[in-house]
C-alpha cells in the first residue's frame, strides 16, 4: 500500500445510559453520521454500549471473535461495514473466563466488518475521589495481559499503524511510549472521565501524550450524567478531542451527544518528527 498522506477522523460523544438497545442504535446514528462528514476511522469512546450497574455489565459480556454472533459486537461490525469505515469500539465487557469479571475490550473493525485488532484495558481505576465517589473497577473488570501489549504487532488502519488503549491507561506514560516503539501514529483513548478529573486532567494529559510521542490523539468520551436502574448516578466529563503531533486541540465535542471531525496530516507528522526528534534521542 502506498504511504498515505492524511486521513480523516471521527471522535464521537456519547450520553450511555443502562439501555443497550438504545445505546447501540444511537451508535449506528453517530458512526453514520461521522462517515457522512468523511471520516475514514470513527471512535466511539468507552462504555458505549452499557452504562449501569456491575451485574448487568457481567451479563453482557460476549466472545469477541470473527465467528461470534453477540448483539454487541454484531452491531459494531454491521456498522462498520455499512457505513465503510474503520470503527474503533472504546471498551465492552468481554468474557475472560472469570464471570464475575470481564475484560473492558476495546475493538477495532475494519470497513469489512471484521475484527483488525483488539485491546484489553490493563490499568484499573480503583479510587476515592475528593467529591465522595468511590470507585472500584477491579471489582468487575480482570485486567488485560500485558504480553500482548509489548509483543505482538499493533493493528494497521489503511497501513498506518494505532495504539490503543482505554480511559484510565491515560495517566501511565510508559505504555504510550512503548506503542511509540512499535510504530504507532495515532492513539485511541476512549473513556469515560469522571467530570472531577476531567475538568482538572482531560485536556492535560491528552495533550502531554501526544507530545512526548508526537502522535496524533483521538479520545472519544462520555458526557454528562448516567443514572442507574437503582437510582445512583454518576457524571462524565465530555469533551471529546483530537489533538496532533505538536499538542494542538484540532477539534473538540461540545456539550451533550455529537461528534467532532478532522484531518490527520502525516507529512505534518513527519515533518514535526525531522524538526523536533526527540523520538530519537530516548535512551532508556
Amino acid at each position: 500500500m502506498a504511504e498515505l498522506n492524511a486521513m480523516s477522523a471521527a471522535v464521537v460523544q456519547l450520553n450511555c445510559q443502562d439501555d443497550v438497545t438504545a445505546n447501540l442504535a444511537r451508535v449506528r446514528h453517530w458512526t453514520a453520521e461521522a462517515a457522512r462528514a468523511g471520516a475514514r476511522i470513527v471512535t466511539l469512546p468507552e462504555n458505549f454500549a452499557f452504562v449501569g450497574d456491575e451485574a448487568g455489565k457481567r451479563s453482557l459480556a460476549e466472545e469477541i471473535s470473527n465467528a461470534a454472533a453477540g448483539p454487541i459486537v454484531s452491531a459494531l461490525r454491521e456498522a462498520a461495514s455499512k457505513e465503510g469505515v474503520y470503527l474503533v469500539a472504546g471498551g465492552m465487557p468481554e468474557k475472560s473466563g472469570d464471570a464475575d469479571r470481564p475484560f473492558n475490550t476495546s475493538l477495532l473493525i475494519a470497513p469489512d466488518g471484521s475484527i483488525a485488532g483488539s485491546y484489553r484495558k490493563i490499568h484499573l481505576f480503583d479510587v476515592d475521589l475528593a467529591d465522595g465517589t468511590s470507585l472500584r473497577e477491579s471489582r468487575a473488570t480482570k485486567p488485560g495481559p500485558t504480553a500482548p501489549v509489548l509483543e505482538n504487532a499493533i493493528p494497521e488502519v489503511d497501513g498506518v499503524p494505532l495504539g490503543m488503549t482505554v480511559c484510565y491507561d491515560l495517566r501511565f506514560p510508559e505504555l504510550y511510549r512503548m506503542l511509540e516503539r512499535k510504530g504507532a501514529r495515532i492513539f485511541t483513548v476512549p473513556a469515560a472521565f469522571t467530570l472531577t478529573t476531567g475538568k482538572d486532567h482531560w485536556h492535560v494529559l491528552l495533550r502531554a501524550r501526544a507530545i512526548e510521542n508526537q502522535a496524533f490523539v483521538l479520545a472519544p468520551a462520555q458526557t454528562g450524567k448516567h443514572t442507574q436502574s437503582s437510582g445512583q448516578s454518576r457524571q462524565t466529563y465530555g469533551k471529546s478531542l483530537i489533538v496532533d503531533p505538536w499538542g494542538d486541540v484540532l477539534a473538540q465535542c461540545g456539550e451533550g451527544e455529537g461528534f467532532a471531525v478532522a484531518r490527520l496530516d502525516f507529512a505534518y507528522q513527519d515533518r514535526v518528527r525531522a524538526s523536533l526528534p526527540s523520538l530519537s534521542h530516548w535512551r532508556l
